[in-house]
């Protein structure tokens, strides 16, 4: 198979859906020899943060001299940037190989694996030919349940701040999806958290001791100062200094810090890492489409906020950096999210909202979205494509004016592409 057509297997209509229980990776994994057993393990659940605490701890990883693997979800331009080793995406090539060899094993499957299992299963094989010394391991949703949590006994669990997204699937109380994250924590194993809620806290808590885990909560009291601008943030954490971490956005301070107490972690049980990887791993991390800035004149911010927690810390953001400016939104979202509480973090910022329709299967429609947002009292316009609506976003724009693209990580590319070629022209 070629690229295409090795892309077109992973997405096929055979792989969709989401089903529970772990049987199926794990059947997918014991015919390829069990590689999940050969590797080791930074495992990382959460609602938010997860993706960037996830890339700060592979940085500095690297840097330390780890050979490191690193699996997130979901992608931003390439279905390759899933499995990443020291940096590197997975090449077109070794996906071929890799889904080759794999293929016979899933097609004769009598329960199909999801497409994310299917992913997982890749992801693994091709830590193990790599040689990975360790792999920073993201959870796609939840954590008890998914697909990644077929791994045994983590050096680390990671598990980054709780709130509400994917509660048909979780569950309808925080206490509920606090439970579902706690999945990961496994036997006698190290675990830190980012904390939260009393009630969050205590469901760690009781996981935690009755697995026999030793449970850490990550000290933000180490932050001594923050600067933010654009380009990034200028943290001082204690006893590192400042560190000029290149992400954007206000949250960014606390997700550093829980990968920095991660990392010292790491370094109690044994691994070489020095002060001085910490901070120039820190300061060499790259990460798309969390707050990020696509041009100036206007200020032009991708962001992938996608449920509530997210979006006020995106509006958070937005204030620190903008004050009182009404903002030009492009916003297009998944169906299933509950876009009344998320939209209502930002609206109080909007000068309009754009909307538009990703291009994917959950997506919801524009014209439906643009019916939801107008009980907030902001002139809305529908747009439908995603490139409509960048091309109406620029056009109604002033040299002065900010426009911000969120709602889902999953219209990033899009977004980036229409941008592109929209200034081009």
């Amino acid at each position: 198979m070629g690229i295409n057509e090795t892309l077109e297997y992973i997405h096929s209509v055979k792989w969709q859906g989401s089903k529970p229980g772990l049987e199926r990776t794990q059947e997918l994994l014991k015919a390829l020899g069990n590689p999940e057993k050969k590797l080791k393990f930074v495992h990382v659940a959460g609602t938010n943060g997860k993706g960037s605490t996830s890339i700060c701890i592979a940085s500095v990883l690297k840097e330390a001299g780890y050979r490191t693997g690193l699996f997130i979800s979901p992608y931003i331009m390439k279905f390759n940037e899933r499995m990443q080793v020291n940096g590197e995406y997975i090449t077109d090539e070794e996906l071929v190989e890799l889904t080759d060899e794999i293929r016979p094993f899933a097609d004769v499957m009598v329960d199909s694996p999801t497409e994310f299992e299917l992913v997982t299963a890749l992801a693994m094989q091709y830590f193990l030919k790599k040689e990975c010394d360790i792999v920073v391991l993201e959870v796609g949703m939840g954590g008890r349940m998914d697909s990644t949590n077929v791994i045994e006994t983590p050096e680390l669990a990671v598990i980054t701040s709780i709130g509400y997204d994917h509660v048909a699937e979780l569950g309808p109380t925080i206490s509920d999806i606090a439970g579902e994250k706690a999945g990961i924590i496994k036997s006698n194993g190290d675990v830190l958290v980012y904390g939260g809620e009393d009630e969050v806290e205590a469901v760690f808590n009781t996981v935690a001791n009755e697995r026999g885990a030793k449970l850490r909560k990550v000290d933000f009291s180490r932050i001594l100062s923050r600067e933010f601008s654009l380009e990034g943030v200028n943290i001082d954490v204690k006893p590192y200094g400042n560190i000029m971490l290149p992400l954007a956005g206000a949250y960014q301070p606390y997700n550093a810090t829980l990968a920095t107490t991660a990392l010292e972690l790491l370094r109690d049980k044994g691994y070489k890492i020095t002060d001085a990887d910490i901070v120039k791993g820190m300061e060499s991390v790259s990460w798309p489409g969390r707050f990020e800035i696509l041009g100036r004149n206007p200020t032009f911010i991708l962001d992938g906020s996608h449920n509530p927690q997210g979006m006020e810390a995106t509006a958070e953001s937005l204030r620190s950096h903008f004050a009182d400016k009404k903002i030009i939104f492009v916003v297009g979202v998944m169906a299933d999210k509950d876009i009344d509480a998320m939209m209502a973090h930002v609206a109080p910022l909007a000068k309009v909202f754009i909307t538009v329709k990703p291009n994917h299967e959950r997506a919801m429609e524009s014209t439906a979205l643009a019916e939801r947002l107008k009980h907030f009292g902001v002139p809305t316009i529908d747009c439908d494509l995603v490139k409509s609506g960048i091309a109406e976003a620029l056009n109604i724009a002033e040299e002065s004016d900010v426009i911000c693209a969120l709602g889902s990580l999953y219209f990033s590319s899009e977004v980036r592409e229409a941008y592109t070629s929209t200034e081009i022209n």
